[in-house]
């Protein structure tokens, strides 16, 4: 890989990294994911990413539509024919170490992650919806590459729980970590982000702190984020935003992106400083004159991390629980083969935390389960799961 991840060890790397979310925008097509993997590196990025889906690691079946921003989805059936083997990521890859910039992407799952394993990454990204996936935050841990967790829909205790899980799994020295403010919602209201989260982020947790951003605008949040000290700041880019892609309204055009990382880079904190007032008050004066002091102030927010209100419907939903694979009698013996841990989404009925999957696994059902939903405590004798401790 061209890009130094080493970079992501130091607390604080200036200017932030750019990273060009292609997600699944490439609908499959190699030249068309090579054409954006060019897209990000012309546009400025140091690394590109991308998701690598398999369909049955995210949800299941059952999951239904999916309300996006193209509009409502069956979203387990696009999965599925956005999966790709190990060849199609690794010609990504080394376009993207061709072009000199890095190469990230996402697993949901022991499937992708084994594939980047074969292809030989550099580091971790985990999306927002598995936060609290424990087993993968485990897998990844022992590798001992470097974590990017993204933290839309999650609270503090949250992000605390997964950095203790992935401290837990490891007998040497916890991997470098970088956390990632973020809004899962799609387009992420700008009254929402939260910015002043970052640097709370970065306080209480030890760790350098960035943002995945979703909103529309290309240089607003994206500067302020930078000046607040954001170590790295991700945002997806797409060749057309009526291309079809899932992401695709959300993303910036490579013009715009171009725009973004000449912002993010102009707007950044002065090499060595720690986010002096000084400068984000200037940054701060010269954004509300072009966009108005309103605006930029309901961006920034008050700097405390909690849901946002576009986020609350989605909690426990775009999260991982367990669910069952195929219909489930009651008398059923609950194991890791006739169940999984999926993002629930709108239609299903969430089920456990994967924190519980201990107690889970070796218990009975005391009543049928419909293939796909959520293994809840009711459905299991009442001394089998310990309380849950999520509630709000």
């Amino acid at each position: 890989m061209s890009f130094d991840f080493s970079k992501m060890t130091s607390s604080r790397p200036l200017p932030p990294i750019v990273v060009a979310e292609v997600g699944t925008a490439h609908g499959g097509d190699l030249s068309r994911g090579l054409e954006l993997i060019d897209a990000a590196a012309d546009a400025g990025s140091d690394i590109a990413k991308v998701q690598v889906v398999f369909a049955e690691e995210i949800l299941p079946p059952e999951a239904g539509l999916v309300p996006l921003p193209g509009g409502d989805t069956p979203l387990y059936e696009v999965f599925r024919k956005l999966e790709r083997p190990v060849d199609f990521y690794a010609a990504l890859a080394d376009r993207a170490a061709a072009r000199g910039i890095g190469f990230l992407a996402s697993p949901f799952g022991e499937k992708s992650v084994c594939l980047l394993e074969e292809i030989g990454v550099e580091a971790w990204k985990v999306a927002s919806p598995e936060l609290n996936h424990e087993p993968l935050l485990e897998r990844l841990a022992r590798t001992g590459l470097p974590l990017i967790l993204s933290t839309g829909v999650s609270r503090m205790e949250d992000i605390q729980r997964a950095l203790d899980v992935i401290a837990d799994s490891v007998s040497a020295a916890v991997p470098p970590i970088i956390i990632l403010h973020c809004l899962t919602n799609y387009p992420a209201p700008e009254k929402e982000a939260n910015l002043r989260a970052i640097p709370t982020l970065a306080a209480a947790f030890n760790h350098p702190a960035g943002l995945s951003d979703h909103s529309l605008h290309p240089v607003l949040i994206p500067a302020l984020a930078s000046a607040l000290g954001a170590v790295m700041i991700e945002k997806h880019i797409t060749l057309n935003k009526e291309a079809g892609g899932l992401d695709d309204p959300v993303a910036l055009t490579p013009e715009a992106f171009t725009e973004m990382t000449a912002a993010v880079r102009r707007f950044a904190l002065p090499e060595g400083g720690r986010g002096t007032a000084a400068h984000l008050a200037a940054v701060i004066d010269e954004l509300a004159g072009e966009y108005g002091r309103e605006r930029v102030e309901a961006c920034l927010g008050d700097g405390v991390k909690r849901l946002a209100p576009s986020e609350e419907a989605h909690y426990r939903r775009t999260n991982r629980s367990i669910h069952a694979v195929g219909a489930l009698k009651a008398g059923t013996l609950l194991t890791e083969e006739n169940t999984a841990i999926l993002r629930t989404e709108k239609v299903l009925r969430p089920g456990l935390e994967p924190r519980y999957r201990s107690e889970v696994y070796g218990s009975r059902l005391i009543r049928n389960v419909a293939s796909g939903d959520g293994i809840t405590r009711e459905d299991l004798e009442p001394s089998d799961v310990a309380p849950e401790d999520h509630k709000k």
